[in-house]
């Protein structure tokens, strides 16, 4: 197979070496700083395009519902074979025999289905709904436009997410950013059909970096609801475990949910790892290439 320029420097991006004998490029170190990105051509093939106005079906991938997929214990994944260790910068961490964390709640905030902008902001801002609102420095409401095309949606907020106010920062965060350049999207200011908006599951970080509670989880839905009613994006990224559990109300693990489109709310839904996790376990970021190229698809399908 023949790669063009377009295509390598797309895969460099993301750290990834062609897999042919035609040219064998190093694969970049993950926290180098991203090289510029020339002009987006044509994606790989993942399947073929559907029609501009047609449902959103791509052939090769089969199309779920939220909580669709059958409730069945969650599988270990690759990582999951390593002592448990706390999440970093939001990654996942795997630890399937520990024990819920007793969460004190306190009542949700009312009316947030109705919320504009600055109303959101508030209530994120004044909600005491569990006990996250006092271990926390700030929290962490989401960044991006506010009518972007894509929607990006991690887990929780790590240390540097809550010092900052940001989500995906630190070298988890470079990754996210080297990701979306592949794609010819930003964080940074541009037009709705560049710039993406991103959120996390939990607005608030968790003590020590630990895994997000059920009960937080439940408490703090409202919020990423009414973000997404507000964006109306085209398609979703769901990165991590919590946050494709979250939206998709499944306990499959992301290995058997990854290369479908799901849909939630009407919105198209496309799983794929945390970049923490990316940054543990690179040889799976060829994967994570499979998803972005197949959220490509699915944005283009819709014209």
């Amino acid at each position: 197979m023949r790669w063009t320029d377009t295509q390598r420097a797309m895969l460099r991006e993301m750290g990834i070496p062609p897999f042919w004998p035609e040219e064998a490029a190093p694969a970049d170190e993950l926290a180098q700083a991203p090289t510029p990105m020339p002009a987006m051509a044509e994606a790989p093939p993942h399947g073929q395009f559907v029609q501009a106005g047609a449902a959103v079906s791509v052939p090769m991938p089969s199309v779920a519902a939220a909580g669709a997929a059958p409730s069945a214990p969650l599988a270990p994944s690759p990582a999951s074979a390593r002592p448990a260790t706390p999440r970093s910068n939001g990654a996942t961490a795997t630890s399937p025999s520990a024990k819920p964390v007793d969460v004190p709640l306190g009542p949700r905030p009312v009316g947030v289905e109705t919320m504009g902008w600055p109303a959101l902001r508030e209530a994120v801002a004044s909600c005491q709904a569990c006990s996250l609102c006092q271990s926390r420095t700030q929290p962490v409401f989401g960044v991006g436009h506010e009518q972007a095309q894509w929607m990006i949606v991690g887990e929780a907020p790590g240390e540097q997410e809550d010092k900052q106010g940001e989500p995906f920062v630190g070298r988890a965060g470079q990754l996210l950013d080297r990701m979306l350049a592949a794609l010819a999207l930003t964080r940074s200011e541009a037009d709705a059909t560049q710039q993406v908006f991103i959120a996390n599951v939990l607005k608030c970080r968790p003590p020590a970096n630990r895994n997000p509670q059920p009960q937080e989880v439940a408490q703090c839905e409202p919020f990423l609801t009414r973000q997404i009613e507000l964006v109306k994006p085209k398609v979703i990224l769901a990165m991590g475990r919590f946050a494709v559990q979250s939206l998709l109300k499944s306990s499959e693990p992301i290995g058997k949910l990854r290369g479908k489109v799901h849909e939630v709310a009407g919105v198209p839904v496309i799983v794929t790892y945390h970049p923490a996790y990316l940054l543990r376990s690179p040889a799976d970021k060829a994967l994570a290439w499979d998803d972005l190229c197949l959220a490509r698809e699915v944005m283009r399908s819709q014209g």
